[in-house]
């Protein structure tokens, strides 16, 4: 058989391979099934509803712990407050109670003062430099406790002694005493009447 023979010679042609659209890409891979292959790694997002139930259950615990926060803050604020207060109240307790006993010393003066010199205008000016230590003592909360006549009471009143008088009723003061924002801040120090029952 000679060359140009063979070169006439009709060839054998796969008409499978020449019917495949990517039959001449010799990079393509076979899928035998047809479908398009997924390129998302085999899995799909959620149904939306499912999404929304998520996000509304998210939604609410941020609220819940938005609000548990404020409350805190709130009760912190409070707590602050009642704090600065308290200090402020103690603060005053000290310095009044210092200044209980220049009290005590200007009325036990006052009280003193021999009948000659009683009408002297010093001893006016003096009176009024007393009555600005109270106006002083009120204004920042202090009140003296009320004794004249009142009936022995352990909580604010302390005895000193006995005396003959009235059972239980306060007959004199030996050292006036103080409250201060609805506590004592010194007793009043007082003479208490008994009855003589015994023969």
């Amino acid at each position: 058989m000679s060359v140009q023979e063979d070169e006439q010679k009709p060839g054998i042609k796969d008409s499978r391979a020449s019917s495949r659209p990517d039959a001449g890409d010799p990079t393509a891979e076979e899928n035998p099934s047809g479908t398009p292959e997924s390129t998302g790694g085999g899995t799909s997002d959620p149904p939306l509803e499912i999404q929304l139930k998520e996000e509304k259950e998210r939604a609410e615990t941020n609220l819940a712990s938005w609000q548990r926060s404020a409350a805190d803050f709130q009760n912190f604020k409070r707590r602050v407050e009642q704090e600065r207060e308290e200090m402020a109240r103690l603060a005053n307790a000290s310095l009044i109670f210092n200044l209980l006993p220049l009290m005590d010393d200007l009325e036990r003066a006052l009280e003193n003062v021999d009948p000659h010199v009683a009408s002297l205008t010093w001893l006016d000016g003096i009176r009024l430099i007393q009555h600005k230590f109270e106006a002083l003592l009120e204004a920042h909360g202090a009140s003296g406790i009320a004794t004249d006549g009142e009936t022995f009471d352990p909580a604010v009143h302390e005895a000193v002694m006995f005396g003959e008088g009235e059972e239980g009723k306060i007959i004199s003061v030996a050292q006036k005493g103080y409250m201060l924002g609805g506590r004592v801040l010194r007793p009043a120090m007082v003479v208490v009447g008994k009855s003589e029952s015994e023969n």
